[in-house]
């Protein structure tokens, strides 16, 4: 589909969501107040310790085929390869050049598309209304992925169109086919 391309306005207006810092002043006073042996640290010095902690754990996602588990049984976190969308994945910069629309075809990755998955349906302990949580990636976590799975693409789980990721953990193998097993043979 080549049509010919109408390039954006870049003076336009714009909408911008109001965004909301989990890390401003009143939660870290109310951190403070509810653990007094963190008080003498500094505000930057603890939200830079925060930040440390979410990339460790963002790297542990890409680094992991499975994932990894939030702390407090909040939820698993894992990239999963899933099919190319049926929409049109427009290559912004190649079509401004030339005028024509163009699109991502991701040849690097066999047209698979590689996201970001939050679940907390297998957690041991199942929270009040765990179903109304969602997980936003932060901008460094979406871009490390985006730069990441094309190198690393078959090595996570490959999501269905349509699957409930439930589905991952409901494993219940059968007896017939673990008939000729034998956990103790080379």
């Amino acid at each position: 589909m080549i049509n010919n391309f109408k390039k954006p306005d870049l003076k336009g207006s714009r909408y911008r969501e109001k965004r909301l810092s989990l890390l401003n002043q009143d939660i870290i006073k109310i951190f403070k107040d509810r653990k007094p042996h963190y008080s003498n640290i500094d505000n930057e010095k603890l939200k830079s310790i925060i930040k440390l902690y979410n990339k460790k754990l963002w790297e542990g996602v890409i680094d992991n085929r499975d994932g990894v588990e939030l702390p407090d049984s909040l939820g698993y976190l894992f990239i999963g390869t899933c099919a190319p969308s049926k929409t049109v994945n427009t290559n912004y910069a190649l079509s401004k050049e030339y005028g024509k629309v163009l699109q991502n075809k991701n040849w690097e990755t066999d047209g698979n598309i590689g996201k970001i998955f939050y679940t907390n349906w297998s957690t041991k302990y199942r929270f009040k209304n765990r179903e109304f949580w969602r997980f936003k990636a932060c901008r460094e976590f979406k871009r490390a992925v985006a730069k990441s799975y094309p190198e690393n693409w078959n090595m996570y789980r490959v999501m269905k169109n349509k699957y409930k990721i439930a589905h991952l953990f409901n494993f219940n193998p059968k007896l017939s086919d673990l008939k000729g097993y034998n956990e103790f043979e080379i």
